[in-house]
């Protein structure tokens, strides 16, 4: 069966994209114009000349001061960069400024001197310091090892330096993270022929090497160990980007590092930078004819499709297997076909060759409807953003119909050459993020769990009635050391349940747990279709006779029913009995958490100031307290046992 083809408009060509970033500039249009920047930027961000496009629109991003594009457009936060480093790292700015816009965040870079990076990182009233720092780079290569040696010089001298190195970095890396506010990124060093070929002996060669490798290990130890630490291995970005340097310009202008290796760092960086921010994608919503199997199923039916006995069919089957590992960790994974539902669904849970099956996928949608339209249903049914997803098809006119009707999706543009597949999925780590927990490897059973909710929710003649059968518990108990990952992690990520959004990396939560004036709860919940885990978290200070409620979140997959209220209901009761006069809490407005304005009201608290941006403070006389949905089994202890 086929269906006409009505034509939408695409995404911009990669000549298109850059004469309109261009013209922007020469019409002092780019801070005006910023959130149309990330959308030109990925067309630019693959290809051969990726690195260079990158680079030039970089240089003109970086004209802009971020404040001013912040000014405009308040949800472009900007990301305050600290870069030092050992060597010239001039040709940095450019990819970074370029990167971090392909997600949205303008950046305030400061940079400091030519090999400062010693000085800066003891330097704790320095830069890299400051409260207001999100990311302090410190870029290293091997000529901080090799500068210092003495000539001639033995492997027995590199091994004395880099164990002396990796001691010092060791204990700068601990004061930052001590002193420090921002995440302190560091990178491992590589290797180059030359240093090896210098040795004329295999055997002192060998030597070298492993020290070498013994050390990186030792840096990349150092980021289990801090959690405000993170190091960019160079050594499978050198695989991708070719020779770490120009031996002319790193002997003439001490670069020790190449502008392409660079421009990969810099995309690292970005990666970071956006798990950092709770902008990890959630969703990978893939095509299937030429995506997940070879052949067309409508044209050539299912003994016509390969995923397997040919060059091309074992590449099929080779994404597959990729897509089903990152669906083991947490990713949620989705169809979304121009085909008839019924064959689609027989080869999925039948087909010989198919490596993934109908319990991997949390929606298989195959119609003719448009696949954007498509996807925004599928938003609504897993009760998620637009901008959780990632959707990946061979068409150019899906992928131009999904950028340009949707641009919050990231699309992952594939090609007739079934090899690069996996190549263009992993590009950009669209769903990387600091520390996996084990919430998130259940997420995609939890979603799918959900279908017996929805069988239930529609067979019920009234909520009231549905919310009796699911059969709602919750319980509400101080967080342990084990709940952090977690907690961070909703905080990060949860954008609509999130009454400040106030984000907090892991040690924010950790200093939350060490205080004695701070209470951090953790809510979970589970009904009669199993256990949703930790869904939500409220973070409280108490001062006085006075418990301000910093924020509360919860899981948007757990919405309307009625977790929320018990949870807070049992903290009002608890604040009232420990002797409090009043409750206070805000709401700070975003793009996305208008659904929680009116929960304080709901609840008793009472209007006790307004701002011009719709910001809103409340107070609870705790005279009155709610009650607890009638649906709801509630436990909630409020001191550890």
């Amino acid at each position: 069966m086929t269906a006409p083809v009505t034509t939408r408009p695409g995404p911009a060509g990669r000549a298109e994209a850059l004469d309109r970033i261009r013209e922007l500039h020469r019409s002092g249009r780019l801070a005006a114009e910023f959130p149309a920047v990330p959308g030109l930027l990925a067309s630019l961000a693959h290809g051969p000349t990726a690195s260079a496009d990158l680079t030039r629109v970089g240089r003109l991003l970086a004209r802009i001061d971020a404040a001013e594009i912040h000014a405009q457009h308040p949800d472009a936060v900007p990301l305050t960069v600290t870069v030092s480093g050992h060597g010239t790292l001039d040709a940095l700015t450019g990819p970074l400024t370029a990167e971090l816009a392909r997600h949205g965040f303008p950046l305030h870079a400061i940079t400091g001197d030519h090999d400062s990076w010693l000085r800066d990182l003891r330097d704790t009233t320095g830069p890299l310091y400051a409260t207001d720092t999100d990311l302090s780079l410190v870029v290293l290569d091997a000529q901080v090892l090799f500068d210092e040696l003495p000539l001639p010089w033995q492997v027995s001298d590199v091994t004395d330096a880099l164990t002396a190195k990796l001691s010092l970095v060791e204990r700068l890396a601990a004061r930052y993270v001590r002193e420090g506010s921002g995440t302190l990124v560091l990178n491992t060093l590589p290797l180059l022929g030359t240093h090896l070929r210098r040795l004329v002996d295999h055997r002192s060669r060998t030597e070298l090497s492993i020290a070498w490798r013994e050390f990186n290990t030792g840096l990349l130890r150092l980021a289990l160990t801090h959690p405000r630490l993170h190091v960019v291995d160079l050594e499978p970005l050198v695989a991708e980007s070719g020779p770490v340097r120009d031996s002319r310009l790193a002997l003439y202008t001490k670069e020790h590092l190449g502008a392409e290796l660079l421009g990969h760092y810099a995309r690292e960086v970005a990666h970071l930078a956006r798990a950092m921010r709770g902008r990890t994608k959630k969703v990978l919503v893939v095509d299937l004819d030429h995506t997940l199997w070879d052949g067309v199923l409508g044209d050539d039916g299912p003994d016509g499709i390969e995923m397997a006995g040919s060059y091309r069919g074992e590449a099929f089957a080779a994404f597959q297997k990729t897509v089903r590992q990152l669906g083991s960790q947490g990713v949620l994974l989705a169809v979304c076909s121009k085909n008839d539902q019924e064959p689609v669904e027989r080869v999925i849970a039948g087909h010989p060759d198919m490596v993934l099956r109908p319990d991997d996928f949390v929606a298989v949608t195959a119609n003719w409807q448009p696949k954007d339209g498509n996807l925004r249903s599928l938003a609504d049914r897993l009760n998620l953003g637009v901008d959780s997803f990632v959707f990946a098809d061979d068409s150019p006119f899906e992928c131009g119909l999904v950028a340009a009707s949707i641009p919050e999706v990231a699309v992952v543009r594939l090609d007739d050459e079934p090899a690069l597949h996996i190549d263009r999925l992993l590009a950009d780590g669209w769903f990387d993020t600091r520390e996996l927990t084990e919430a998130d490897r259940a997420r995609g059973g939890q979603y799918r769990a959900d279908a017996g909710r929805r069988e239930l929710l529609d067979g019920a003649a009234t909520m009231e009635e549905y919310l009796r059968a699911l059969g709602v518990h919750v319980t509400v108990a101080p967080a342990t050391e084990a709940d952090v990952p977690r907690l961070s992690q909703i905080t990060l990520r949860t954008n609509q349940f999130n009454l400040t959004t106030r984000r907090l990396q892991p040690a924010d939560v950790h200093a939350l747990l060490d205080s004695p004036h701070h209470l951090v709860l953790a809510i979970r919940s589970r009904d009669r279709f199993g256990d949703n885990g930790l869904v939500g978290a409220v973070f409280a200070e108490r001062a006085g006779d006075t418990l301000r409620i910093d924020n509360v979140l919860l899981s948007c997959r757990v919405f309307a029913r009625g977790i929320e209220q018990a949870a807070l209901g049992a903290l009002l009761a608890h604040a009232r009995d420990t002797g409090a006069r009043a409750v206070l809490a805000a709401y700070r407005p975003t793009a996305k958490n208008h659904k929680v304005r009116d929960l304080c009201p709901s609840l008793g608290f009472e209007t006790a100031g307004t701002s011009e941006d719709g910001a809103l403070d409340f107070r609870h006389p705790l005279t009155e307290l709610p009650a607890i949905p009638p649906h709801v089994t509630l436990q909630a202890r409020f001191t550890s046992s």
